[in-house]
């Protein structure tokens, strides 16, 4: 099977410096991968002229001077920028010339854009946003990140049933454990929201374990974390806040004296495999789930390996026809609820 993988060029803190070396790396390593770059050509054909004929044959050019900047508002970047490199690279997917759409652009943007390209599934209200966060197990994955700052009981049982099967897809989990992020435990905990959805996932046939509270998702305790996009975000960004912290913290105390050194060079195996473990380049690329076709969100500040990592979420995301698992999924679930 041979993948199209359609990138927003300019998209991002970095553009093509960024995006078009990552697209090269993985192609290189993925001979049935193919790659349609949207984007200035004039910025992008720098970087393809050392590259081996073979490589060349599967990159493709989509040529367009226009983009979406960080700082554009929604409404510019789907009424006045019909032709911006994200726009394009999402119509690529609608219209079959590409099965992923991967952008490092403006979240907002991609979100609003990819959903009047794309459209969702009739059975979903509301495309979620959702990655994979480091665990004491391994990672979890948690949604919404960001995508709806206001949400209802149902938009967060389609969220946990959406989640559920991508975890289940992507890392084999035959009934991934689902949780609610909660203030607390106990059933008398949380406000309106909380309190309805916990009685629809308490209903709604999948492993709902209950209530989780934010530490709780670090430790493992859930294959799959459910929220709204204002709750998911804070705890997302928060979590990346300490976790920089921590790494500075570190590096200060093993500068700071010749013993704190010594020190800090024989726990090097140690720091580095825990850099490894904890390094964010392994968790980029965001899932919008509930499209009609994949769109990858990469970190607007990612680097060539961490943008590389996004692109190969998104190719194991077509591998595993993720939109289609969850259309057949949703239709078979509004078939049993109209015959009963």
């Amino acid at each position: 099977m041979t993948i199209t993988l359609a990138v927003d060029v300019m998209g991002g803190d970095f553009g093509a410096s960024v995006t078009v070396p990552a697209a090269l790396k993985i192609a290189a390593i993925a001979p049935d991968v193919c790659f349609m770059l949207v984007g200035d050509e004039a910025a992008i054909l720098p970087f393809l002229e050392k590259i081996p004929d073979a490589l060349r044959k599967r990159i493709s050019i989509v040529h367009t001077s226009e983009f979406v900047t960080m700082d554009d508002k929604i409404s510019v970047a789907l009424r006045q920028k019909k032709r911006s490199s994200m726009r394009l690279a999402a119509e690529a997917v609608r219209d079959g010339q590409a099965q992923a759409c991967i952008s490092a652009g403006n979240t907002g943007a991609l979100m609003a854009v990819s959903r009047f390209v794309l459209k969702t599934h009739p059975a979903i209200d509301r495309p979620a946003i959702m990655t994979a966060l480091p665990t004491q197990r391994g990672h979890v994955h948690m949604l919404d990140l960001g995508a709806n700052v206001d949400s209802e009981p149902a938009h967060l049982l389609q969220f946990a049933r959406m989640g559920s099967l991508v975890a289940g897809a992507l890392d084999g989990h035959a009934s991934p454990r689902v949780a609610l992020l909660n203030i607390g435990e106990e059933e008398i905990k949380g406000n309106d929201l909380i309190k309805q959805t916990h009685e629809l996932l308490r209903n709604s046939g999948l492993n709902y374990i209950g209530y989780i509270e934010g530490d709780g998702i670090f430790r493992g305790e859930a294959e799959v974390v459910v929220c709204d996009g204002f709750v998911g975000n804070i705890a997302l960004k928060s979590s990346e806040g300490v976790a920089k912290m921590i790494a500075v913290m570190i590096k200060v105390q093993i500068k700071r004296n010749w013993l704190t050194k010594i020190v800090g060079a024989l726990a090097y195996p140690i720091w580095r495999g825990l850099k490894s473990q904890m390094d964010p380049s392994r968790y980029n690329g965001a899932s919008l789930v509930g499209l009609n076709g994949i769109v990858i969100k990469s970190h607007g500040g990612a680097d060539i390996s961490s943008f590389a990592h996004a692109l190969e979420v998104a190719m194991l995301e077509v591998r595993k026809d993720i939109p289609g698992l969850i259309s057949r999924r949703f239709s078979e679930t509004e078939s049993s609820a109209a015959s009963e």
